[in-house]
């Protein structure tokens, strides 16, 4: 096993796992139960590259924008600069020694395979980045300098959610105060307003993109399940126009194949997830498998075991380091199956708020295909 990862199963047992999901399968999501284990992490990148190696996927969805995941795939395609710098315009989960490794070894396999390489893909439109903010400054000093400390004053505190997201910060306690897609719509306002903004078109859509961006954050839209038909349109799209068999990347609410309910938001009832879509459109040749964990340290916070009412804690009932269940075998299907709550920590997870950090489903079986089980975890090492 590769030491760059921290996969708990041995070799065996995630050969056969992958053999069983890829069997059938044009579409596979593999899906965490957090973003901040090495070894949720490490399991998933095994099966895929176990997907690529022997059952011929041949692309991988991440939860980025078009724009991020571009960059991803020019570097494991032979662009220049190292796995860590290409990853400093990714979302911020993604900035890990262990995501480093994993394009890593898929920029390897693609010097191998050049003319049948592995594919990345976003499943979220071209979003705004950095330079946006900066062009967009750039503009109203040159343009109009009396109006810039205005336009510096919308602009510089919401660029901070693209180093940690605005429902984050407001989680820990950071947050300015104003909520940033308020800020973002006035400062779009303004560049409007200057002179000269009919010639400067580029400037308007690049302001367009950073409004557009908190009007679509969790925190901005008041939507923790995410933009679902986004996302299966991104990955259905890919599928059909390139043939290619395609792993997708996200957290377990994204990749389920049934709706979900979230924990922190009960009265909002089941919600698509992008699975579900994924589901609805492949039938059963989309795949949910679904990576949890018992109790660890996950670096930003200590979880302990989980509560009795969680899959997670029936799961600990195992004494192993891992295991999976196959929840298409009719004899785990009936042990198994029936509604569920399996738990999730995400960035703002805290101790004090374990009882709602939680995903609910209405059949087990129909929402996972497959569940992989780890005792205990340790952290992701983020790149600087």
């Amino acid at each position: 096993m590769n030491s760059d990862t921290a996969a708990p199963l041995p070799d065996a047992t995630l050969d056969e796992l992958a053999e069983r999901i890829a069997a059938g399968a044009t579409v596979v999501g593999i899906g965490e139960s957090t973003r901040f284990s090495r070894e949720t992490f490490g399991v998933r990148e095994q099966l895929f590259r176990r997907l690529v190696r022997h059952h011929g996927f041949r692309a991988l969805a991440v939860q980025d924008s078009a724009g991020a995941a571009a960059g991803l795939d020019r570097y494991v395609h032979g662009g220049g600069g190292s796995a860590e710098s290409v990853l400093d315009g990714a979302w911020r989960p993604w900035r890990t020694a262990e995501m480093a490794a994993a394009l890593e070894w898929i920029r390897a396999f693609n010097q191998d395979h050049p003319h049948d390489p592995v594919r990345i893909f976003g499943v979220k439109p071209v979003q705004a980045r950095s330079e946006d903010y900066d062009a967009v400054l750039d503009h109203v000093r040159e343009s109009a300098p009396e109006r810039w400390a205005e336009a510096a004053s919308h602009l510089e505190p919401i660029r901070t959610a693209h180093r940690v997201d605005e429902h984050v910060q407001r989680a820990r306690g950071t947050h300015p105060g104003r909520l940033f897609a308020d800020h973002a719509r006035d400062a779009l306002a303004l560049v409007r307003s200057l002179p000269g903004v009919d010639q400067a078109d580029g400037i308007v859509a690049r302001m367009r993109l950073i409004a557009d961006f908190h009007e679509r954050s969790v925190a901005g839209s008041g939507n923790y399940a995410g933009d679902a038909v986004v996302c299966a349109d991104a990955i259905s799209d890919h599928q059909r126009r390139t043939g290619r068999r395609v792993v997708y990347w996200d957290g377990i609410a994204h990749t389920s194949a049934a709706a979900v309910t979230m924990g922190s938001a009960p009265e909002r009832g089941p919600q698509a997830s992008a699975g579900s879509l994924l589901r609805d459109r492949f039938g059963t040749r989309y795949v949910s498998v679904a990576i949890g964990f018992h109790h660890g340290d996950v670096g930003v916070a200590v979880v302990q075991e989980p509560a009795g009412d969680l899959i997670d804690a029936r799961l600990g009932e195992v004494d192993a380091a891992a295991h999976w269940l196959d929840l298409r075998s009719d004899a785990v299907r009936r042990r198994w199956d029936g509604p569920a709550k399996a738990r999730v920590i995400s960035g703002v997870y805290t101790p004090s708020r374990d009882a709602v950090e939680h995903i609910a489903v209405a059949r087990l079986a129909d929402a996972f295909d497959a569940l992989v089980h780890i005792r205990q975890v340790s952290p992701v090492r983020w790149l600087p």
